[in-house]
C-alpha cells in the first residue's frame, strides 16, 4: 500500500554531550516537540579541537550520553541555534551536534 502523501525531507541529528547536560537536552526535545530519539547514557569520547577526554576511568572520570533524533529538516536549523545557545553557557562542559540528511525511511 502506497501512502497518498509528498514526503517531507528529513534529517538526522546526532548530538553528543557531557552527562551534566543530560537534563536540558531533554528539555530542549520537549520544548521542540521532538518526541522520537534514541539515546545512549554512556558513550566515551574526545572533542576534535576542544575539551576534555570523556573515558569513565580515575583520570577521565566524566562521560558523555549521546542521542539520535530523525527530524524535519525545517526543525533542524531550531535544533542547532539551541545546542549552540546551551554550548555557549559552559562552554568546558561541551556539546556537539551533527546533522546528515535522510534518503528514505520505513
Amino acid at each position: 500500500m502506497q501512502a497518498n502523501h509528498t514526503p517531507q525531507a528529513m534529517s538526522a541529528v546526532f548530538i553528543s554531550f557531557n552527562q551534566v547536560h543530560s537534563e536540558k537536552v531533554e528539555y530542549i526535545l520537549d520544548y521542540l516537540k521532538i518526541r522520537g530519539f534514541t539515546w545512549w547514557e554512556e558513550v566515551k569520547g574526545r572533542g576534535s579541537d576542544t575539551g576534555d577526554p570523556r573515558k569513565g576511568s580515575h583520570t577521565w572520570p566524566e562521560m558523555n550520553s549521546a542521542l539520535i533524533t530523525i527530524i524535519p529538516t525545517a526543525l533542524t536549523l531550531k535544533l542547532l541555534q539551541v545546542v549552540e545557545n546551551l554550548d555557549k553557557t559552559n562552554e568546558e562542559v561541551g556539546i556537539r551536534a551533527f546533522v546528515w540528511d535522510i534518503s528514505r525511511s520505513y
